[in-house]
């Protein structure tokens, strides 16, 4: 017989149907997560050290979320409950932008206890531990994001915080293989993926975010997961985010979107030097293809 779900209480309140935002970085996530941050009733929390560290730490080793006994899922619940407890100080804790995003000036809290009926968590690398956060939380819904993975790899390439997994001392002998976070598929390839452009490993990246965003996908029932492409947020956010809110069932804030800072559409064409973007387009060409965003006789 299946055992009961476990409650999860925090600040008094009863866990039910977490939202967790995914996807590649700067795929969209972080847009998402302001508007939720500014809507009734949610608490939703981005980059929280607590869960950064489990995130990261499943990462480097993939096989901890596979061992036997429910360690992972106890672990990641727990950083998750402590990410959300609502108490005097707590975004002092936060990283700046997911106070930028609350819109936060002090030490907070961001919320109201009495306020709060759902939480979240909007940290995009919180795919890489999906199969985690499902046993964790059966009820959850997740929002995953897909975008041109050239306007990623140009994006990251200018972000020097998301760079930092790039750097070759990444692959510490902790690291193990295959390893979705890198998207590298095996122990022999590490000292290629060292010496590789920092431009391919960006598709790399996103390259093994949108695998694993397919077959979450293939996995999930269509009530817990919606797929939300960057394109048409940025073409219509007022009819992504009546999309959203339908899924969610709650009402989202179209208003913290305006005046936000949203990448172009299709700003890889000036941001990549050319060999950056055939690197791309190289290393990512079936997943590219396969969304649309390049023609198959392109390459």
């Amino acid at each position: 017989m299946r055992p009961p779900p476990h409650i999860l209480v925090v600040n008094g309140i009863k866990v039910r149907r977490p939202v967790f935002v995914l996807g590649a970085p700067h795929s969209g996530a972080d847009l998402l997560a302001r508007a939720l941050k500014r809507s009734p009733g949610f608490h939703v929390t981005i980059g929280r050290a607590a869960v950064a560290h489990v995130v990261y730490a499943f990462a480097r080793r993939p096989s901890i979320m596979r061992r036997k006994g429910g360690g992972a899922v106890r672990v990641l619940r727990d950083a998750l409950a402590e990410a959300w407890q609502i108490v005097p100080g707590a975004c002092a804790e936060c990283p700046a932008a997911c106070r930028e995003a609350g819109a936060v000036t002090g030490t907070g809290p961001c919320a109201s206890p009495g306020a709060v009926v759902r939480f979240g968590d909007a940290n995009p690398d919180l795919l890489y531990s999906a199969p985690v956060l499902i046993q964790a939380f059966p009820d959850a819904r997740f929002v995953q994001f897909i975008r041109d993975g050239r306007d990623v790899a140009a994006d990251m390439l200018a972000d020097r915080a998301s760079m930092a997994w790039a750097r070759p001392g990444t692959l510490s002998d902790e690291t193990e293989f295959p390893n979705p976070f890198l998207g590298v598929n095996a122990g022999e390839h590490r000292d290629k993926w060292s010496r590789m452009d920092p431009a391919g490993k960006c598709a790399l990246r996103w390259r093994s975010a949108v695998r694993l965003s397919a077959a979450l996908r293939q996995e999930l029932p269509r009530d817990q997961l919606l797929t939300v492409r960057y394109e048409a947020m940025a073409a219509s956010p007022t009819e992504t985010i009546a999309t959203v809110s339908e899924f969610l069932e709650s009402r989202v804030s179209t208003v913290a979107l305006y005046g936000a800072a949203a990448p172009r559409v299709g700003a890889w064409r000036t941001a990549l030097e050319p060999r950056q973007a055939a690197l791309v387009e190289k290393v990512a060409k079936g997943e590219l293809v396969r969304l649309g965003y390049l023609e198959p006789a392109s390459t």
